[in-house]
């Protein structure tokens, strides 16, 4: 649901080769070393102001990448400014501290840096990349835009713009429009069913100050969670975490959210007339601290997280030819949590597809995954994630982020395959008989059903 505000904009000519030779370099060396990345070496750095980063030390290159989450988002946006957060987002290199636009952005390209922020439902994310020798000038950048942004009337507008401009375009796309109201189906009046870009009336309220007031509740020390990977030493680090983040206040002042169970047993029909009709499915989930999330996730791959040996695409592509691809998540938001299922298929064919998809769901709820199934779950699952989680220093520094959020412990990487080597084939199947008993929640995009089906 949520839109950039604008795309990454590049670092300028003056810098890119250099930036362009380092990760050229990195990337040569990490193709080469990548089977010792999933053995990452996480410290806890704890600055003397007291903000915690967890750091990986790695000096193949001389590139830091920093990321930062706020707890906040989009589910913090006043009813009736709903696009404030992702606003924001955009702003940040827009002009800060005595910098406005332009002379922040000069200065961003002189320093060598790449720097970006974005809003998620639940959570604001801000990431640079840099050469190590121009740490100074470009953290002190970063310093600027995470205290003191400006919000200067111009750039709010411009960028407003944009994104009114988007939400005109994606109002023609019916995937896009059909998305939404499956949100607020599922969702309602909570947060999770308004829409985070907001609409172009909701965003035309949204004010300079509106969007100071809100930096001031979401950027604080209490809900600030911190990666950093490359050639930085913890003792230089800590000096840099006070720099960036010890002006922020102590605490945080978010609105409570409340946890919100999707609601289910629903069909919505979103009638466009498209030769496809896309169908998905939501049921429910599973917290991510539960201690049967890894059984529901090793059940999740054999039902549809597999993209070629899932039996969803047994049975939807292989078997009958009903869709070219077939898949299925589990979804963890904040405060909330659902397992969803996602095709397309001729139209024409919907009401069969839509039969076979819930004959494999239930026969899977009622027998579990076999033991071979399982066991190729969890060489998948334990072989892919230093892949799709470690393969950069970005993915890394990401990564670090995200194991805080979830309070996953510093050793998670270190203890994940153990966890996951343990679950047997009777808890999974309870785990598949938990989430997959329910009646889903349905959304049909396509052709207006023909009376009488």
């Amino acid at each position: 649901m949520r839109h950039d505000p604008k795309p990454r904009r590049p670092v300028g000519r003056l810098t890119i080769s250099a930036l362009a030779v380092a990760f050229a370099a990195y990337f040569l060396v990490l193709s080469a070393i990548q089977p010792a990345r999933a053995a990452v070496a996480i410290q806890e750095v704890r600055s003397d102001g007291g903000i915690v980063a967890w750091l990986v030390e790695d000096y193949t290159v001389p590139l830091i990448a920093i990321r930062f989450s706020f707890e906040g988002g989009s589910a913090q946006d006043p009813a009736g400014k709903e696009g404030l957060a992702n606003l924001m987002s955009g702003l940040f290199d827009e002009g800060a501290g005595d910098l406005d636009a332009d002379a922040f952005q000069l200065a961003l390209d002189d320093a060598g840096a790449e720097m970006r922020f974005t809003a998620g439902t639940d959570g604001m994310a801000g990431s640079m990349r840099l050469l190590a020798d121009k740490r100074e000038e470009a953290l002190g950048l970063l310093r600027l835009a995470v205290n003191e942004p400006r919000f200067d009337q111009a750039p709010l507008d411009r960028i407003r713009g944009q994104i009114v401009a988007s939400i005109v375009a994606r109002a023609r796309d019916p995937q896009h429009m059909a998305g939404i109201a499956f949100a607020e189906a599922l969702y309602g009046a909570h947060p999770y069913g308004r829409r985070s870009e907001g609409t172009p009336e909701t965003l035309a309220t949204i004010t300079a100050d509106d969007l100071r007031a809100a930096h001031k509740r979401t950027f604080a020390r209490d809900n600030l969670k911190i990666g950093v990977v490359g050639a930085i030493g913890a003792d230089a680090l800590k000096g840099v975490l006070d720099r960036l983040f010890g002006a922020l206040p102590a605490k945080a002042e978010l609105t409570e959210v409340p946890h919100v169970t999707p609601k289910l047993d629903q069909v919505v029909r979103v009638d466009y007339p498209l030769p496809q009709t896309t169908i998905h499915l939501a049921y429910p989930g599973i917290e991510r601290d539960d201690p049967e999330f890894f059984a529901a996730y090793l059940m999740n791959y054999t039902l549809g997280g597999s993209t070629f040996t899932s039996r969803l695409f047994r049975e939807v592509r292989e078997t009958r030819g009903l869709a070219y691809g077939i898949d299925s998540s589990l979804s963890n938001l904040r405060h909330a949590e659902s397992l969803a299922i996602g095709t397309g298929t001729a139209a024409e064919r919907a009401t069969e597809t839509l039969g076979v998809i819930r004959d494999v769901v239930a026969k899977l709820a009622e027998e579990g995954p076999t033991e071979a199934e399982l066991e190729a779950a969890k060489r998948y699952v334990v072989g892919s994630y230093a892949i799709n989680n470690l393969s950069s220093s970005s993915d890394i520094a990401r990564t670090l982020v995200q194991l805080q959020i979830d309070d996953l412990g510093i050793d998670y990487i270190e203890r994940r395959a153990g966890m996951i080597d343990a679950v047997t084939r009777d808890q999974a199947a309870a785990a598949a008989r938990r989430l997959l008993s329910a009646s889903p929640a349905v959304l049909l995009l396509g052709p207006a059903e023909k009376e009488g089906n």
